[in-house]
């Protein structure tokens, strides 16, 4: 793994509600940052995104266990993301796999996750969670 990357991941999964300040130390100030829900661009739109991320969950952690560098300033993470919510699950631990896809020259300019929204969000939603095991189970 390319040094940048290992630094990214340290830095990256010992943010917290306290420490969004150290976004600004991994990301451009024109990021362009991209998951399932969301589309963010600019720096304070990202701290935004995760102060109000964290802001609604008891716990969020990453735990990444892989990562490529395909070419120089480019690369991918391997990652499962562990929240609790207290409205979903019955706030219960949730995991969920995922990657991340990160273009960077210094700092990381272009992040796009990865991951099912509905393992992360709807499968855990007391209607719309009934109604994907359903679907499920009739695809399965």
């Amino acid at each position: 793994m390319s040094s940048f990357l290992r630094q990214f991941v340290e830095q990256f999964t010992a943010l917290d509600k306290d420490n969004l300040h150290h976004l600004a130390d991994l990301y451009t100030h024109d990021v362009h940052f991209t998951d399932p829900l969301h589309d963010v661009r600019g720096i304070e739109h990202l701290h935004g995104y995760f102060a109000g991320l964290y802001a609604n969950v008891s716990e969020l952690h990453f735990d990444v266990h892989g990562f490529d560098q395909i070419s120089e300033g480019e690369g991918y993470l391997r990652w499962d993301m562990r929240y609790r919510h207290p409205r979903l699950a019955g706030g219960q631990p949730i995991q969920v796999a995922g990657c991340s896809h990160l273009l960077w020259r210094d700092k990381v300019y272009r992040h796009r996750d990865y991951f099912d929204a509905a393992a992360l969000l709807y499968e855990h939603l007391p209607v719309l969670g009934r109604t994907i095991a359903w679907l499920k189970r009739r695809l399965g």
